[in-house]
């Protein structure tokens, strides 16, 4: 190779602006580290660190508020709120119907159902937190990540982009507040029901004692309110199933699923102590608070044993959601 091609194939070290000892592919030591951002006429600024658009804010994106009115249009939604407010009509009717047997006596809460509005709402709570409850707030947790994926809107919305945690943040919290509406949607309308077909009187027990109305509307407040903390192990079971099958049915009758068998566990005397350790074992112990000397021991027990596992089955749908593939 003769001298002038051999001064052809060197290139000066300024052109590359670097110095000696650095690769072709290494940026100037005189640099800085990135840019800020790139300006071109007419056009936004953009952050050549994440590639994201000028203004862009992961707090931003997927707004609760959106996101409730979103769900709130869907007719699953306006269709579990209507069977909802419709049950108790439902049981005035069947009552009204179905008369009374004037020789039995007033022994279990469905003949304490007729003798005043808060007995009513009583019996409503009790009778709907079986399976209704459960199957409502599964509903709600169990559609709302499944839901996107079936639809295949999902890797859309994380292209936006939405931070995963945020997403099923968000997602969650809107669940959340449609359960809670939910649950207190139903002793709202048995509370007025009753009233208007049973009069305001005392809430009376099986065994004789009596609340009066103001203190048993109370009474009924923190049960409500009880029975929501309560179905939290069912909500984040169900949103857990939601971001493992893709499938909302899936997700939905999985956590509903358990709640019926963990019941029908609680039945069995033989498992003794071991039955404190199911979800629905205390379900029912708002109940003591219409006794005269309220025990609230189980509540207390059954507000703790729902907690440990709803944050046991939150951080799995945090963890599985935050590693899943989302590309198909």
């Amino acid at each position: 190779m003769t001298a002038p091609e051999r001064e052809a194939t060197t290139t000066p070290e300024h052109d590359f602006g670097m110095s000696r000892g650095q690769d072709v592919g290494d940026p100037p030591r005189d640099a800085p580290p990135y840019e800020e951002a790139v300006t071109t006429p007419g056009q936004k600024t953009a952050d050549t660190r994440t590639g994201a658009a000028a203004g862009y804010r992961p707090r931003g994106t997927l707004r609760v508020l959106v996101e409730l009115r979103r769900q709130w249009r869907r007719r699953r939604t306006q269709l579990v709120f209507a069977l909802i407010a419709l049950l108790p009509i439902v049981l005035v009717a069947s009552f009204e119907i179905g008369g009374q047997d004037p020789a039995r006596s007033a022994v279990t809460y469905a003949d304490l159902a007729v003798t005043s509005g808060p007995n009513f709402v009583v019996f409503t709570l009790y009778l709907a937190g079986s399976l209704l409850l459960p199957v409502v707030v599964a509903l709600f947790f169990g559609d709302a990540v499944a839901s996107e994926a079936s639809w295949s809107s999902l890797k859309y919305l994380l292209a936006i982009p939405v931070p995963r945690l945020r997403l099923l943040r968000q997602k969650a919290v809107t669940a959340a507040l449609l359960s809670l509406l939910a649950l207190g949607l139903l002793p709202a309308v048995a509370l007025l029901a009753g009233v208007i077909w049973y009069g305001a009187g005392d809430a009376t027990s099986p065994a004789g004692d009596a609340v009066p109305f103001g203190r048993s509307v109370i009474m009924l407040a923190v049960a409500v309110g009880y029975t929501v903390v309560q179905l939290a192990w069912v909500g984040a079971l169900a949103l857990w199933l939601s971001v493992t099958v893709d499938a909302p049915l899936g997700a939905v009758g999985g956590a509903a699923l358990a709640s019926v068998l963990s019941q029908i566990l609680d039945q069995i005397t033989a498992l003794g102590s071991f039955r404190d350790l199911l979800p629905t074992h205390h379900a029912w112990a708002w109940i003591d608070l219409f006794a005269t000397d309220a025990d609230v021991t189980g509540m207390a027990d059954g507000l703790l044993v729902s907690l440990v596992y709803a944050l046991v089955f939150s951080v799995l749908a945090a963890y599985r959601f935050s590693r899943k593939d989302i590309t198909t």
